[in-house]
């Protein structure tokens, strides 16, 4: 009964708008979102250099991000801690703590990822273009530019990746954060404050936001891959 009753009252925050649940939830978006956009403007152009250019060491880069995809958030997480730590190198920038903390992690989780997925992605569209564009007599610049045009559809589905990545992440952000209130706390890291303290109504309430946003980024990604063909998966 006592489970009925936290799910009726999570639905009953969700049609209300509670007002912790909504804070919470914006900021979750607005730190992840941040996020994802600075790492898709480092991530995309890189999987794009990676897809055309040959270098000494290249299937050694590519080798540490596939790597880096499987690096502990939480270790991440203390990296970032320690680097902006008061006796870290970046302390007297006052970012512990802070939302911008939380950004700084993020990007550092998502990057490997998003470059990973762009990359493979890439790589088989430059082998479409790879005579067209040499034979054009194009320059470096202008070939990332033609891949990263027409593979915008897989690019953004690799963006979405990253998003949902980023948006489930609570080991980093709750060492980097502190989970403080009307501050740093967003949806994964109350669901864990809220599940220790017994209050199951606001902790499912926001689980249901994070599943939903969970779903509808799979579903976008399987309708911008066009997974979706003659009404099957």
């Amino acid at each position: 009964m006592e489970i009925w009753a936290g799910i009726t009252e999570a639905f009953w925050l969700l049609i209300t708008l509670d007002a912790d649940l909504v804070e919470i939830t914006l900021r979750s978006l607005y730190v992840t979102l941040t996020a994802l956009l600075i790492a898709s403007a480092i991530a995309l152009p890189l999987g794009a250099l990676l897809a055309v250019r040959r270098f000494r060491a290249r299937r050694l880069t590519i080798a540490v991000l596939n790597a880096l995809m499987g690096l502990p958030p939480v270790v991440v997480g203390l990296i970032v801690y320690v680097m902006l730590s008061r006796s870290g190198p970046f302390g007297v920038l006052g970012l512990l703590f802070t939302p911008t903390a939380m950004i700084i992690a993020q990007v550092i989780i998502i990057v490997p990822l998003i470059v990973s997925i762009a990359h493979q992605a890439l790589r088989e569209l430059w082998s479409d273009y790879h005579d067209l564009l040499i034979s054009m007599n194009t320059t470096q610049t202008q070939r990332i530019q033609a891949l990263l045009w027409d593979g915008r559809r897989a690019l953004l589905t690799a963006s979405l990746a990253g998003f949902g990545r980023a948006i489930g992440e609570v080991g980093a952000i709750m060492v980097v954060g502190g989970n403080i209130d009307h501050h740093t706390r967003v949806l994964t890291t109350a669901i864990a404050l809220e599940t220790g303290k017994g209050e199951f109504a606001l902790a499912l309430g926001l689980g249901f936001v994070l599943i939903a946003m969970a779903i509808a980024v799979n579903l976008a990604i399987h309708v911008i891959s066009r997974t979706e063909r003659g009404g099957r998966w």
